[in-house]
């Protein structure tokens, strides 16, 4: 009687087998790559189900995701909500200096002062070469903008409008050569003026006594004179004083403290007594040193 089931080549015969196949089909696709085509296919294939086996890795990272952005977002409010209630507060006193200050104008009988009112605007070109300084601004008369008007952004003075037109205006850069602000030291009050050197990080700061209190990295913020320029605004800091014996003045520079050739939006601000038609010229009041294109 003949059994019904041969015995065939033992496992460990076909398990060799196997691997030898495998190695040779590895190695001839590395090198011929006789299956890419097939792989393509393959991949196409098992692809949809590749997509619903990520989909709960995916939708549970995209939850953490969104939960950690709210969870941010709550911290962030919360954070605007302290830094709004010490604006607040801040502002509460500015009113009390706001009404001091005003008081003092009076005594003094100085009449120029500065109106809360402000535009941004938004720089449309620079002009820049070795005899001007310039910015095209998309603000005009149409806006109320006038000639001599103060220019800051969010680092300090800019300079002030040379040049109005109906809908864009230009503006004379504080580094211009024909630029001059009148400014104070902030940690003494010292008074001097600043004038533009024609280069975009140097300012010149000429007639300073050689026994002045003046250091590097002074702040010289606006003083307010000449009626032009609100004051407190900063403006530049020292970079170099330096005193030679015998010399008349000391040889006094600065740096601006605002990045004028990369600044995007402007301030323009306003005073309460603008001028008027015959006072529209870039030769400042006292002592500041303006004069036009």
């Amino acid at each position: 009687m003949k059994p019904i089931f041969t015995r065939g080549p033992s496992f460990l015969l076909r398990l060799s087998i196997v691997i030898a196949l495998s190695l040779i089909l590895l190695l001839a696709d590395s090198q011929f790559n006789l299956f890419a085509s097939s792989r393509i296919y393959l991949n196409s294939l098992v692809s949809p189900l590749q997509y619903i086996a990520d989909a709960p890795q995916k939708l549970f990272s995209t939850l953490a995701d969104n939960l950690m952005t709210r969870d941010a977002l709550k911290e962030r409010n919360q954070q605007l909500e302290k830094d709004n209630l010490h604006l607040k507060a801040d502002r509460l006193l500015l009113t009390q200096l706001q009404n001091e200050n005003k008081q003092l104008r009076e005594l003094l009988n100085s009449q120029r002062s500065f109106t809360n009112k402000r535009m941004i605007t938004e720089v449309m070109s620079l002009r820049s070469d070795p005899f001007t300084h310039q910015l095209l601004i998309n603000k005009g008369a149409l806006d109320g903008v006038y000639l001599g008007q103060p220019v800051i952004n969010e680092e300090g003075v800019v300079g002030q409008v040379s040049q109005v037109g109906s809908t864009t205006s230009r503006v004379l850069l504080i580094v211009d050569a024909s630029h001059g602000i009148p400014v104070r030291v902030q940690r003494n009050d010292v008074t001097a003026i600043v004038h533009g050197s024609g280069a975009w990080n140097k300012l010149n700061v000429p007639f300073v006594q050689s026994n002045a209190d003046l250091q590097e990295g002074d702040l010289l913020v606006t003083s307010g004179l000449g009626g032009r320029f609100p004051a407190g605004y900063p403006v530049a800091t020292v970079s170099r004083f330096n005193y030679q014996e015998g010399a008349l003045y000391a040889e006094v520079t600065a740096t601006p403290v605002a990045k004028l050739d990369r600044s995007r939006y402007l301030l323009l601000l306003w005073n309460d007594h603008q001028y008027n038609e015959s006072d529209l010229s870039l030769t400042p009041p006292e002592s500041e040193d303006v004069s036009p294109e």
